[in-house]
Protein backbone atom coordinates (compact mmCIF):
# COMPACT_ATOMS: atom_id res chain seq x y z
CA UNK A 1 0.00 0.00 0.00
CA UNK A 2 1.11 3.53 -0.67
CA UNK A 3 1.86 6.17 1.96
CA UNK A 4 -1.14 7.97 3.43
CA UNK A 5 0.32 11.23 2.15
CA UNK A 6 0.23 10.07 -1.48
CA UNK A 7 -2.84 10.39 -3.74
CA UNK A 8 -4.19 6.84 -3.54
CA UNK A 9 -7.29 5.80 -5.47
CA UNK A 10 -9.08 2.63 -4.45
CA UNK A 11 -11.59 0.62 -6.46
CA UNK A 12 -13.90 -2.06 -5.07
CA UNK A 13 -11.08 -4.55 -5.63
CA UNK A 14 -8.63 -2.43 -3.58
CA UNK A 15 -6.34 -1.78 -6.56
CA UNK A 16 -4.28 1.33 -7.16
CA UNK A 17 -5.20 2.97 -10.45
CA UNK A 18 -4.29 6.05 -12.47
CA UNK A 19 -6.25 9.30 -12.63
CA UNK A 20 -7.53 8.67 -16.16
CA UNK A 21 -8.70 5.15 -15.27
CA UNK A 22 -10.44 6.55 -12.21
CA UNK A 23 -12.32 9.05 -14.35
CA UNK A 24 -13.52 6.26 -16.64
CA UNK A 25 -14.68 4.18 -13.67
CA UNK A 26 -16.59 7.15 -12.27
CA UNK A 27 -18.21 7.75 -15.64
CA UNK A 28 -19.28 4.08 -15.66
CA UNK A 29 -20.80 4.38 -12.19
CA UNK A 30 -18.12 2.61 -10.15
CA UNK A 31 -17.33 4.00 -6.66
CA UNK A 32 -13.87 5.51 -6.23
CA UNK A 33 -12.24 6.35 -2.91
CA UNK A 34 -9.61 9.08 -2.82
CA UNK A 35 -7.55 10.70 -0.10
CA UNK A 36 -8.06 14.46 -0.10
CA UNK A 37 -4.71 15.15 1.60
CA UNK A 38 -3.10 15.90 -1.73
CA UNK A 39 -2.73 18.81 -4.12
CA UNK A 40 -1.98 16.60 -7.10
CA UNK A 41 -3.57 18.00 -10.28
CA UNK A 42 -6.62 16.03 -11.33
CA UNK A 43 -7.72 14.86 -7.87
CA UNK A 44 -10.15 17.77 -7.41
CA UNK A 45 -11.75 16.95 -10.75
CA UNK A 46 -12.33 13.40 -9.51
CA UNK A 47 -14.07 14.75 -6.44
CA UNK A 48 -16.18 16.99 -8.67
CA UNK A 49 -17.21 13.91 -10.63
CA UNK A 50 -18.38 12.13 -7.48
CA UNK A 51 -15.36 10.38 -6.02
CA UNK A 52 -15.73 9.89 -2.28
CA UNK A 53 -13.00 11.93 -0.60
CA UNK A 54 -11.89 11.18 2.93
CA UNK A 55 -8.88 11.98 5.09
CA UNK A 56 -7.63 8.51 5.83
CA UNK A 57 -4.61 6.34 6.45
CA UNK A 58 -4.31 4.21 3.31
CA UNK A 59 -1.06 2.62 4.51
CA UNK A 60 -3.10 0.09 6.50
CA UNK A 61 -4.71 -2.64 4.38
CA UNK A 62 -7.12 -3.38 7.23
CA UNK A 63 -8.50 0.18 7.25
CA UNK A 64 -8.75 0.23 3.45
CA UNK A 65 -10.79 -2.98 3.43
CA UNK A 66 -13.05 -1.52 6.13
CA UNK A 67 -13.74 1.52 3.96
CA UNK A 68 -14.41 -0.64 0.92
CA UNK A 69 -16.87 -2.82 2.85
CA UNK A 70 -18.73 0.30 3.96
CA UNK A 71 -18.88 1.52 0.36
CA UNK A 72 -20.39 -1.77 -0.77
CA UNK A 73 -22.95 -1.87 2.06
CA UNK A 74 -24.03 1.77 2.34
CA UNK A 75 -22.47 3.68 -0.55
CA UNK A 76 -20.57 5.94 1.85
CA UNK A 77 -17.64 5.86 4.26
CA UNK A 78 -18.21 6.45 7.99
CA UNK A 79 -15.30 6.84 10.39
CA UNK A 80 -15.01 6.95 14.15
CA UNK A 81 -14.47 10.35 15.78
CA UNK A 82 -13.77 11.51 19.33
CA UNK A 83 -13.74 15.28 18.73
CA UNK A 84 -10.28 16.45 19.73
CA UNK A 85 -7.42 18.43 18.29
CA UNK A 86 -4.24 16.44 18.82
CA UNK A 87 -0.53 17.06 18.44
CA UNK A 88 2.68 15.04 18.55
CA UNK A 89 4.46 14.53 21.86
CA UNK A 90 7.92 16.01 21.44
CA UNK A 91 10.92 15.12 23.61
CA UNK A 92 10.54 18.42 25.48
CA UNK A 93 6.83 17.82 26.09
CA UNK A 94 7.52 14.28 27.29
CA UNK A 95 10.16 15.55 29.70
CA UNK A 96 7.83 18.24 31.05
CA UNK A 97 4.94 15.79 31.51
CA UNK A 98 6.99 13.03 33.10
CA UNK A 99 6.56 10.56 30.25
CA UNK A 100 9.24 7.97 29.51
CA UNK A 101 9.55 9.12 25.89
CA UNK A 102 7.90 11.02 23.04
CA UNK A 103 5.02 8.64 22.40
CA UNK A 104 1.25 8.96 22.36
CA UNK A 105 -0.94 11.83 21.16
CA UNK A 106 -1.46 14.99 23.18
CA UNK A 107 -4.93 16.53 23.34
CA UNK A 108 -4.55 20.24 22.65
CA UNK A 109 -8.25 21.06 22.51
CA UNK A 110 -11.25 18.79 23.15
CA UNK A 111 -14.24 19.97 21.13
CA UNK A 112 -17.10 21.22 23.30
CA UNK A 113 -19.83 18.58 23.59
CA UNK A 114 -17.74 16.13 21.54
CA UNK A 115 -17.40 12.46 22.55
CA UNK A 116 -14.04 13.00 24.29
CA UNK A 117 -15.16 16.06 26.24
CA UNK A 118 -18.32 14.27 27.38
CA UNK A 119 -16.21 11.35 28.61
CA UNK A 120 -13.95 13.65 30.65
CA UNK A 121 -10.91 14.05 28.39
CA UNK A 122 -9.13 17.36 29.08
CA UNK A 123 -6.67 19.57 27.23
CA UNK A 124 -3.17 18.43 28.14
CA UNK A 125 -4.08 14.75 28.40
CA UNK A 126 -1.84 12.36 26.47
CA UNK A 127 -3.64 9.38 24.92
CA UNK A 128 -1.25 6.44 25.14
CA UNK A 129 -3.47 3.44 24.28
CA UNK A 130 -6.69 2.62 22.40
CA UNK A 131 -8.34 -0.61 23.51
CA UNK A 132 -5.00 -1.70 24.96
CA UNK A 133 -3.04 -1.04 21.75
CA UNK A 134 -0.17 1.47 22.16
CA UNK A 135 -0.52 4.81 20.40
CA UNK A 136 2.78 5.60 18.70
CA UNK A 137 1.99 9.19 17.79
CA UNK A 138 -0.81 11.58 16.81
CA UNK A 139 -1.12 10.04 13.35
CA UNK A 140 -1.45 6.57 14.84
CA UNK A 141 -4.29 7.71 17.12
CA UNK A 142 -6.17 9.19 14.17
CA UNK A 143 -5.68 5.93 12.25
CA UNK A 144 -6.90 3.72 15.10
CA UNK A 145 -9.98 5.82 15.87
CA UNK A 146 -10.80 6.37 12.19
CA UNK A 147 -10.74 2.63 11.53
CA UNK A 148 -13.50 2.08 14.09
CA UNK A 149 -17.18 2.46 13.33
CA UNK A 150 -19.28 5.30 14.74
CA UNK A 151 -21.21 4.10 17.78
CA UNK A 152 -18.47 1.70 18.87
CA UNK A 153 -16.95 2.07 22.32
CA UNK A 154 -13.25 2.81 22.64
CA UNK A 155 -11.28 2.38 25.84
CA UNK A 156 -8.64 5.12 26.02
CA UNK A 157 -5.66 5.06 28.36
CA UNK A 158 -4.60 8.60 29.22
CA UNK A 159 -1.56 10.11 30.96
CA UNK A 160 -2.66 13.02 33.16
CA UNK A 161 -0.50 14.83 35.71
CA UNK A 162 1.79 11.89 36.28
CA UNK A 163 -0.90 9.22 36.45
CA UNK A 164 -2.62 6.82 34.07
CA UNK A 165 -6.38 7.07 33.77
CA UNK A 166 -8.86 5.10 31.67
CA UNK A 167 -11.91 6.44 29.83
CA UNK A 168 -14.62 4.68 27.81
CA UNK A 169 -15.84 6.75 24.87
CA UNK A 170 -18.77 6.16 22.55
CA UNK A 171 -17.41 7.18 19.14
CA UNK A 172 -19.22 9.74 17.06
CA UNK A 173 -19.08 10.00 13.27
CA UNK A 174 -16.32 12.07 11.70
CA UNK A 175 -18.06 15.18 10.32
CA UNK A 176 -17.29 16.80 6.99
CA UNK A 177 -14.21 18.97 7.02
CA UNK A 178 -15.06 22.52 7.97
CA UNK A 179 -13.12 25.66 7.20
CA UNK A 180 -12.92 28.67 9.48
CA UNK A 181 -11.01 31.91 9.33
CA UNK A 182 -9.67 33.88 12.27
CA UNK A 183 -9.63 37.62 12.47
CA UNK A 184 -6.32 39.44 12.09
CA UNK A 185 -5.37 41.33 15.25
CA UNK A 186 -4.81 45.05 14.87
CA UNK A 187 -2.27 47.10 16.76
CA UNK A 188 -4.64 48.26 19.49
CA UNK A 189 -4.27 47.13 23.09
CA UNK A 190 -1.51 47.64 25.59
CA UNK A 191 1.71 45.77 24.88
CA UNK A 192 4.15 44.48 27.47
CA UNK A 193 7.47 42.71 26.95
CA UNK A 194 8.25 39.27 28.31
CA UNK A 195 12.06 39.39 28.02
CA UNK A 196 12.64 35.80 29.14
CA UNK A 197 10.69 34.58 26.11
CA UNK A 198 11.63 37.24 23.60
CA UNK A 199 8.12 38.46 22.83
CA UNK A 200 5.56 41.14 23.67
CA UNK A 201 1.98 40.39 24.67
CA UNK A 202 -1.26 42.21 25.40
CA UNK A 203 -4.57 41.08 26.92
CA UNK A 204 -6.48 39.33 24.14
CA UNK A 205 -9.70 41.15 24.99
CA UNK A 206 -7.96 44.44 24.17
CA UNK A 207 -6.90 43.38 20.66
CA UNK A 208 -9.62 43.13 18.03
CA UNK A 209 -10.17 39.64 16.67
CA UNK A 210 -8.14 37.88 19.38
CA UNK A 211 -10.99 36.59 21.50
CA UNK A 212 -11.74 37.13 25.16
CA UNK A 213 -9.26 34.78 26.82
CA UNK A 214 -5.50 34.77 27.22
CA UNK A 215 -2.85 37.17 25.97
CA UNK A 216 -2.09 37.84 22.33
CA UNK A 217 1.45 37.95 20.96
CA UNK A 218 2.03 41.39 19.44
CA UNK A 219 5.74 41.12 18.66
CA UNK A 220 8.33 38.33 18.48
CA UNK A 221 12.10 38.76 18.78
CA UNK A 222 13.54 36.68 15.88
CA UNK A 223 16.49 35.75 18.10
CA UNK A 224 14.45 34.85 21.17
CA UNK A 225 13.23 31.59 22.72
CA UNK A 226 9.67 32.12 21.52
CA UNK A 227 10.79 32.45 17.91
CA UNK A 228 12.67 29.15 18.20
CA UNK A 229 9.42 27.48 19.29
CA UNK A 230 7.45 28.85 16.34
CA UNK A 231 5.55 31.65 18.07
CA UNK A 232 4.26 34.34 15.74
CA UNK A 233 2.37 37.61 15.96
CA UNK A 234 -1.33 36.96 16.50
CA UNK A 235 -0.88 33.75 18.52
CA UNK A 236 -2.92 33.70 21.71
CA UNK A 237 -1.35 32.22 24.85
CA UNK A 238 -4.14 30.68 26.91
CA UNK A 239 -2.21 28.95 29.70
CA UNK A 240 1.30 29.06 31.13
CA UNK A 241 2.42 26.33 33.50
CA UNK A 242 -1.10 24.92 33.72
CA UNK A 243 -2.62 28.24 34.78
CA UNK A 244 -4.82 30.52 32.70
CA UNK A 245 -3.29 33.90 31.88
CA UNK A 246 -5.14 37.15 31.22
CA UNK A 247 -2.36 39.73 31.17
CA UNK A 248 1.43 40.07 30.91
CA UNK A 249 1.82 39.99 34.71
CA UNK A 250 0.27 36.50 34.80
CA UNK A 251 2.79 35.31 32.21
CA UNK A 252 5.77 36.74 34.05
CA UNK A 253 4.58 35.31 37.37
CA UNK A 254 4.19 31.82 35.91
CA UNK A 255 7.67 31.98 34.39
CA UNK A 256 9.24 33.17 37.65
CA UNK A 257 7.49 30.42 39.60
CA UNK A 258 8.72 27.74 37.20
CA UNK A 259 12.29 29.00 37.43
CA UNK A 260 12.15 29.08 41.24
CA UNK A 261 11.00 25.45 41.14
CA UNK A 262 14.05 24.59 39.04
CA UNK A 263 12.08 23.54 35.97
CA UNK A 264 13.92 23.34 32.65
CA UNK A 265 10.80 23.85 30.53
CA UNK A 266 7.36 25.34 31.00
CA UNK A 267 4.21 24.17 29.24
CA UNK A 268 2.15 26.72 27.34
CA UNK A 269 -1.21 26.27 25.65
CA UNK A 270 -1.28 28.37 22.50
CA UNK A 271 -3.99 29.09 19.94
CA UNK A 272 -2.95 29.88 16.37
CA UNK A 273 -5.96 30.68 14.20
CA UNK A 274 -8.34 27.77 14.76
CA UNK A 275 -5.63 25.37 15.95
CA UNK A 276 -4.67 24.94 19.61
CA UNK A 277 -1.44 23.27 20.70
CA UNK A 278 0.84 22.81 23.70
CA UNK A 279 4.43 24.04 23.54
CA UNK A 280 7.19 23.14 25.99
CA UNK A 281 9.35 26.26 26.11
CA UNK A 282 12.86 25.95 27.47
CA UNK A 283 13.47 28.48 30.22
CA UNK A 284 16.37 30.88 30.02
CA UNK A 285 18.62 31.06 33.05
CA UNK A 286 17.60 33.82 35.46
Amino acid sequence: MASSLAPVLITGASQRIGLHCAERLLDDGYPVLVSYRTERPGVQSLRDKGAIAIQADFSSQESVMTFIAQLKDTGKVSRGWIGVQIQPVTADLADNLGLKGPEGAMVSDPQENGPAAKAGILAGDVITKVNGAPVKDAKDLARQIGAMAPGATAKLTVWRKGEEKTFSIALGELPNQREAKAGTPDSSGRNADVPRLGLSVAPANQVAGSGSEGVVVTEVDPNGLASDQGFKTGDVILEVGGKKVANPVDVRSALSEAQKDGKRTILMRVKSGEETRFVAVRLAKA
